[in-house]
């Protein structure tokens, strides 16, 4: 379990995370909604170790690791898959996959690799392709099986369905749910809030660094608090 506590994340003087807590299960996706710029990418660049807190803690399994170097943090169990995808182009997607599981032990890369190629065939299918020449969707289901290579117990995934066609968005988030079906625990930032609530367990919802609300994702459609962090003030004009 994941668990995120008090946390303040500040570049130079403005401080763009303001006291964040919450708590990543095993098996069930907490999703993360606010505006742009409301602190939500900065809260799980904190958590991979890509920014580091200036007070607060995050423990993983009941040990710390606040302020570890990101590849320390991926060694521990958590792997971060970035907004945009971020894939190795000119690699093929076998490449891909073995970059990453560069962290995890060598005697079982054979059946993590096989586990990832069930769960997204397409992956298999075209294996000796360029990443580069996959579609927006696949590169996605790309980025998901290589951040799986390295065994994780927690993902953080950075708006999963950015610059995906509405067609697509639904079987990338059904992905989603299988991941966390299998045991893992996702913590997701997803700008588009009705698709990624339909896959969510729980809900923070996230307002100018600080925590609005957190609860179960079905008591978080009607909630005026989530839907000003999402929104702002004109949400609620006329309620």
């Amino acid at each position: 379990m994941l668990e995120v506590s008090d946390i303040h994340v500040s570049y130079g003087k403005v401080e763009a995370v303001r006291g964040v807590s919450l708590t990543v299960k095993p098996g069930k996706v907490t999703l993360v909604l606010g505006a742009n710029g409301a602190g939500k990418s900065t809260t799980l660049k904190a958590v991979a170790g890509l920014e580091k807190p200036t007070s607060g803690t995050i423990v993983l399994d009941d040990k710390p690791i606040t302020g570890l170097p990101p590849h320390a943090i991926v060694r521990r169990g958590i792997a971060l898959v970035p907004e945009g995808r971020r894939v190795f182009a000119p690699l093929m997607i076998h490449e891909n996959l073995r970059m990453g599981a560069y962290t995890a032990p060598k005697s079982s890369y054979d059946e993590t690799l096989a586990k990832v190629y069930e769960m997204f065939p397409i992956l298999s299918d075209r294996s000796h392709a360029a990443a580069g020449l996959l579609s927006g969707g696949e590169q996605q289901m790309l980025a998901f099986g290589r951040a799986l290579m390295s065994q994780p117990t927690v993902m953080l995934l950075d708006e999963p369905s950015m610059g995906l066609a509405p067609a697509v968005v639904d079987s990338i988030l059904t992905k989603v749910r299988a991941m966390a079906d299998s045991g893992i625990g996702i913590l997701m930032v997803e700008q588009n809030a009705e698709a990624g609530l339909d896959v969510a367990d729980d809900v923070v919802a996230i307002a100018r660094g600080e925590v609005v609300f957190t609860g179960p994702a079905t008591s978080a459609r009607d909630n005026a608090s989530v839907l000003r962090a999402f929104l702002g003030e004109a949400a609620l004009a006329g309620q």
